[in-house]
């Protein structure tokens, strides 16, 4: 017997449909989605020609249309989630009223995006409740955390769209530090130790030679190049969008910063990154890369840019930031030579892991373990005070807290 199928239903006039679209794409707009009265317009004929289905039919027609960046998958998922009363949802208001005894589980921690889709959904629900009477206390705040202080220790999985906007200024604020490097060319220099003979033989032939004054030089100093590797594949895609911010934020204020992007291949931003709107340069970036949210082949695309990119961007004691979680979708055969390769081709290497951002995290995957011998530095990077340690860092010495081998030492007891 054929099994039976569910036959879309025709939206009728009288009914709600098109009036509840056009509620749910405020509230995308409202959580931070680029939704305009053109995309609700073809959101609401796209569900007009393909009729309602079932519940996964409906969600991809909306997907199809209202979601034009890779980024905002995270959003509309949970916004679709909430706002079209999934069955978990249900549940959990029945729970609310039940009389059940409390639960003392650990709390999980909420999902990608859903502070900023939760604000986003019940800011009229908010607005409309009547103003509570807060009465006066006075409260010594010597210890204390200020609202700028819990917003640079907050994840960015988990910021609201008002938030993330505060972040993102904060990034654009950052401070690079004014870290130099000798190079084997010269400068002139009044006080510099060298004698230049050639500015020395110009200056006395503007004389006649009546006048040999001995001119001076020093090596000079520049900027060493900084490298950024950044994994967007689907597990850091909650990361990806704030993670290039921060790049477009180095790529103003500092030259000599080249960017790529991988996942399942290597994707050169550099270009891109240097239009001065960060909107704009997003933009760019986002028609660029072919495998946003994908898989990951971290060993593939670092043979791939020491094979083609190292000797161009690696001079003058370049600086190599790996922004990745080190898990890795193929074997593992070739990454350790790939990683080794590159941790010789540069002056450092350190490597940025969101997954550091656990207490708990241990290094038991095999592409971590792998990676940790030929990294100089293991740092976290999920939140404002990460990148800002990273900032401050560039010109002094690692401490002793970014050390790969103190996690190496704690995998092998582990493993032991």
């Amino acid at each position: 017997m054929k099994s039976p199928r569910h036959e879309p239903r025709e939206a009728t006039p009288d009914g709600r449909i098109a009036d509840n679209i056009v509620y749910f794409a405020r509230t995308l707009r409202k959580a931070g989605m680029r939704v305009g009265p053109a995309s609700v317009k073809d959101a609401i004929e796209a569900v007009l020609a393909a009729g309602i289905g079932s519940r996964d039919d409906f969600y991809w027609t909306l997907h199809a249309v209202l979601v034009s960046r890779r980024e905002d998958h995270a959003t509309f998922d949970e916004a679709f989630r909430l706002f079209w009363k999934s069955r978990e949802l249900i549940e959990k208001l029945l729970a609310m009223f039940s009389p059940v005894a409390p639960d003392n589980r650990e709390k999980q921690k909420p999902r990608a995006a859903e502070n900023r889709v939760s604000q986003a959904m019940f800011e009229g629900h908010q607005k409309s409740q009547p103003p509570r009477e807060i009465p006066e206390i006075e409260v010594d705040a010597r210890f204390t955390f200020s609202g700028n202080e819990v917003l640079r220790g907050k994840d960015f999985a988990q910021m609201n769209a008002a938030e993330l906007a505060e972040a993102r200024r904060a990034i654009a604020a950052l401070r690079l530090p004014f870290d130099m490097i000798r190079t084997r060319r010269y400068t002139a220099d009044a006080h510099g130790r060298r004698i230049d003979p050639r500015a020395t033989m110009r200056a006395a032939a503007r004389t006649g030679g009546t006048l040999i004054l001995p001119r001076f030089r020093s090596p000079r100093l520049v900027h060493p190049p900084l490298v950024v590797l950044a994994d967007i594949s689907g597990s850091m895609s909650q990361y990806t969008r704030i993670f290039l911010h921060f790049l477009h934020a180095l790529t103003e204020k500092r030259r000599r910063v080249h960017t790529f992007v991988f996942g399942t291949r290597l994707t050169n931003l550099t270009r891109q990154m240097r239009h001065r709107d960060p909107d704009a340069a997003l933009a760019d970036c986002s028609a660029a890369v072919k495998d946003w949210s994908g898989g990951t082949r971290i060993g593939d695309t670092l043979a791939e840019f020491n094979r083609l990119w190292s000797r161009r961007v690696l001079g003058q004691g370049a600086v190599v930031l790996l922004i990745t979680d080190g898990l890795e979708r193929d074997e593992i055969g070739g990454l350790s030579e790939e990683m080794e390769r590159l941790h010789k081709s540069c002056r450092r290497l350190i490597w940025l892991n969101p997954l550091l951002r656990f207490d708990g995290f241990e290094a038991r995957a095999r592409g971590v373990r792998a990676m940790l011998p030929h990294v100089d530095e293991f740092r976290a990077v999920h939140n404002l005070d990460a990148l800002a340690d990273l900032c401050a860092s560039l010109d002094r010495r690692p401490a002793t807290s970014v050390d790969p081998r103190r996690w190496m030492r704690a995998g092998d007891r582990q493993a032991a």
